[in-house]
């Protein structure tokens, strides 16, 4: 997703790190939560709840994501040192009050809530040795780009009565002191050397200044006033309009305009030519606390890289064996030109992509019954991605609806650059994108009752792409992938995740460059190169976020391996699926435990009857 994520949907525990006098908090001056009941399940379910609520307070515009609206209103400045020390506080009191908690008094799932909310505790009180706080935004992820999709009136922030337009006015007032802070950042992370590569930054340059517009009524933030609902007063129509070209024009675009000045002149002279984070100051540590993060594994970052090398070279192998099938009259290279270059291969129009991913669409959904029993509830919609982003943005992604479905899923396609969509790679984007990929999973996720709310809008990275790729790999079984083209994409997509493994620790723990970078995933993929440059820059941008997808689904593949081996014909693929999904995104350690205790659970079964 966007992820792809998901702007990381709900907050991460820690954001950015925190200066090192907040770890010297005293922990043991948290006072014990007072428990309301004898029952821990109950106790439990209290505390994540009111952790889940304070997270709330401190992250505001989550909540819209989660379908809240309480705080429609509020922005708070996520890189303040106030900030940083209210949610080091904040995780350090519920580290505490989680320790209070009898483990071996609660049920099985709750057992699974207690385990992944320690888990984040602990990374977040973790990730303040580091300092995340001096990289604030990148070309790929930025808070800029969230407010902008907020402000279109397109996204999850609501323009359809006379006070959600004035709550997002006072929003977007909060929003001003945040560039400060991000000034301010961005110099001590120049004089700390903890700079963005020099490239990432001329990428960020375009994106604010498509922000600085001389006519008002041409900024994102002014969509909302060509589509005010009908029913309000003219009266009403006509102040709105007012405050907000008087708002955008005398302070938004002017703080746009500093911020992009600020960066230009004062911040790009210090910025680095490296590419990965090795070149930092305790890069190499870093990068293994956000690969470890996630791909909520401990795997050595070298081991990571010999496994995408073992597993690009088994899937070089399987793409030939397509082009034989397709009797091509060349070898994989000119066959991955061929592909990536004959018009037969794309659509013209961009509408025509659209509708042709609406065409797959029906065709999935036609026989998702047969290997699921549970199904989200919440539709989805495709659609382009918006022109103010699509230059930079990824070539799909997944953005979740509503948890009462109130507003669907969307399935965002690029259409910028029709050359970067083959048709031969729609089935399996859609896959991944949709149903029962991140749409499927987020949306079940999202509906589940019972569940804390912390683990019904959770992020566990490796789990909901290792489950996305998953699904590309059920498409087989499926009967999806007829079309021996479409096979191909399949494996192109495969091919993708597998050279991430390669190319993400080779920037970041092997000193790789990225031309490097970018002729390694040439040589080994259809890829189109403005696909490859844009890719590369990404994982420069996101340490560690590509490793998920793959390590992810060779897990959920390995334990369904398992349990078909150990429950033989008394496996039913939909009670696998089942036990996958129904607790939410797991960590992949806990996912495992979770799946054991099924297998002996189901076996003993069987030897009772």
């Amino acid at each position: 997703m966007n992820k792809k994520l998901l702007v990381s949907l709900l907050f991460p525990l820690a954001l950015m790190g925190c200066d090192d006098g907040f770890k010297a908090v005293q922990k043991h001056q948290v006072k014990e939560m007072v428990k309301t009941s004898t029952d821990e399940n109950v106790n439990f379910i209290t505390l994540a709840d009111q952790l889940f609520e304070e997270q709330l307070q401190l992250y505001p515009m989550a909540a819209v994501y989660s379908g809240d609206y309480r705080y429609n209103d509020l922005f708070v400045d996520n890189l303040s040192d106030d900030f940083l020390k209210k949610t080091h506080n904040l995780n350090v009191k519920y580290t505490a009050y989680l320790n209070s908690i009898e483990r071996d008094k609660l049920s099985a799932e709750r057992k699974i809530s207690y385990d992944i909310l320690q888990r984040e505790l602990e990374r977040a009180l973790d990730e303040e040795s580091f300092p995340g706080r001096f990289i604030p935004f990148t070309q790929f992820s930025s808070l800029m780009s969230t407010m902008a999709q907020l402000g279109s009136g397109q996204g999850a922030q609501p323009f359809e009565s006379v006070e959600n337009y004035q709550q997002f006015l006072r929003r977007l007032t909060g929003y001003l002191a945040w560039f400060d802070s991000a000034k301010a950042r961005l110099s001590q992370g120049a004089n700390s050397k903890v700079v963005l590569p020099r490239v990432l930054v001329n990428r960020i340059l375009p994106q604010l200044q498509a922000q600085i517009v001389d006519d008002v009524t041409q900024s994102i933030f002014y969509q909302p006033i060509n589509n005010m609902p009908e029913s309000f007063s003219a009266e009403d129509k006509a102040e709105i309009t007012k405050q907000y070209q008087t708002f955008i024009n005398t302070q938004l675009i002017p703080a746009y305009q500093d911020l992009y000045q600020f960066i230009e002149e004062e911040y790009l002279p210090h910025t680095r030519a490296t590419a990965g984070y090795s070149s930092l100051p305790s890069g190499l540590p870093w990068y293994q606390f956000l690969a470890n993060g996630h791909t909520t594994t401990d795997m050595p970052v070298e081991d990571i890289h010999q496994l995408g090398l073992s597993e690009v070279k088994r899937i070089l192998t399987e793409m030939d064996k397509v082009r034989q099938q397709v009797q091509f009259d060349g070898d994989l290279k000119e066959f991955f030109e061929h592909l990536s270059s004959e018009p037969q291969f794309f659509f013209s129009e961009k509408q025509q992509l659209i509708e042709g991913y609406n065409l797959y669409k029906e065709r999935i959904d036609a026989v998702l019954p047969q290997y699921f029993d549970v199904t989200p509830k919440t539709p989805y919609v495709v659609k382009a991605v918006e022109a103010f982003r699509e230059q930079s943005a990824a070539g799909a992604s997944y953005s979740p609806g509503n948890p009462d479905g109130s507003r669907p899923g969307t399935f965002y396609v690029n259409t910028y650059n029709l050359k970067a969509q083959p048709k031969w790679g729609m089935m399996t984007l859609s896959l991944h994108e949709a149903a029962p990929g991140h749409h499927f999973q987020i949306s079940i996720q999202q509906e589940l009752e019972g569940l804390p709310k912390f683990q019904r809008f959770g992020m566990q990275t490796a789990f909901i792409e290792g489950w996305a790729l998953y699904s590309e790999q059920l498409g087989i079984e499926m009967g999806l992938f007829d079309d021996p083209y479409q096979l191909f994409g399949k494996l192109a997509d495969e091919m993708l995740r597998a050279m991430r493994l390669v190319v993400d620790t080779g920037l970041h723990a092997k000193g790789w460059s990225r031309a490097q970078a970018i002729q390694y995933m040439l040589d080994n993929s259809a890829m189109a190169k403005s696909d490859v440059v844009s890719e590369v820059e990404r994982y420069m941008a996101l340490p560690g976020q590509a490793l998920s997808y793959k390590i992810g689904q060779l897990k959920i593949m390995q334990l369904r391996q398992y349990a078909q081996e150990q429950l033989g014909e008394q496996f039913d693929i939909k009670q696998f699926h089942n036990q996958v999904l129904l607790d939410g995104a797991l960590p992949l350690a806990i996912l495992e435990n979770k799946i054991n205790d099924w297998v002996q659970q189901t076996k003993q079964a069987r030897q009772a009857n």
